[in-house]
């Protein structure tokens, strides 16, 4: 399943395609149009951006005050419904309205992901739920792999937006299921190895996933460019 991804303020960008092939993307695409043409006309997409981030900032926060209250966890499924809607569909209601400033949208989409994910790992490192360690490769797992994924998309015209059927949604999604199954069961025992935090063994999985998907792509991205654009031989002319 293959679609041009919709969201974030960057989808009306020309010179490159989102593509976008995680397992909600059709779910998703027919929900965010449905939502744009019913949202009132005075919202527009620089404040959906901002409520996407505030919703961030409240995750973060949830996850920090954890280490108080393991109850403010079941603020995170809520906030990071907050977070989709706002990251989403800022894009898609610029789509609809035919309102695009591609280079803008480009930017700010970005640099507020960027942002959005720092708050969200500090939170986790200051929760008590996850290894600080964890979350920074975590962290620097996300910064490889976005900026392999910027590059491709002005090297080879395509911004993919999910790996292995993966996308921002799916990961809300399961953030959101272990926020409420670590009130549960906040230690597990993989594969007989022992007692370990739920948090870290899911971190620990995130953080192989981001690299391993940082590595594939690079190796692909590198292979189809270095066909496109393959080493010629030098010229045997003389220098005068």
């Amino acid at each position: 399943m293959s679609t041009i991804q919709t969201t974030g303020q960057a989808a009306g960008l020309g010179h490159h395609v989102r593509e976008h092939r995680s397992v909600l993307a059709e779910v998703e695409k027919r929900t965010l149009v449905w939502l744009a043409v019913r949202l009132p006309r005075w919202v527009n997409s620089d404040h959906l951006t901002g409520l996407g981030a505030i919703a961030m900032l409240g995750t973060g926060a949830a996850f920090a005050a954890a280490s108080l209250s393991p109850w403010t966890l079941l603020l995170v499924p809520p906030m990071l419904a907050v977070n989709w809607f706002g990251d989403s569909l800022d894009g898609t209601v610029a789509r609809v309205r035919n309102t695009q400033r591609p280079r803008y949208g480009y930017y700010v989409d970005h640099v507020v992901d960027v942002a959005n994910v720092s708050v969200l790992f500090a939170g986790l490192a200051l929760s008590g739920l996850l290894s600080p360690w964890i979350a920074a490769v975590l962290l620097v797992g996300y910064l490889l792999l976005s900026a392999e994924s910027f590059l491709a998309t002005h090297a080879l015209g395509v911004f993919r937006i999910s790996f292995a059927g993966f996308g921002p949604s799916e990961l809300r999604v399961l953030l959101s299921i272990g926020a409420l199954a670590v009130l549960v069961k906040p230690v597990v025992n993989p594969f007989g190895l022992g007692e370990l935090p739920l948090f870290d063994v899911g971190g620990t999985v995130g953080a192989l996933g981001m690299l391993g998907a940082f590595v594939m792509n690079a190796a692909r991205n590198t292979v189809a460019l270095y066909r496109a654009e393959p080493l010629k031989k030098p010229d045997d002319a003389t220098p005068r």
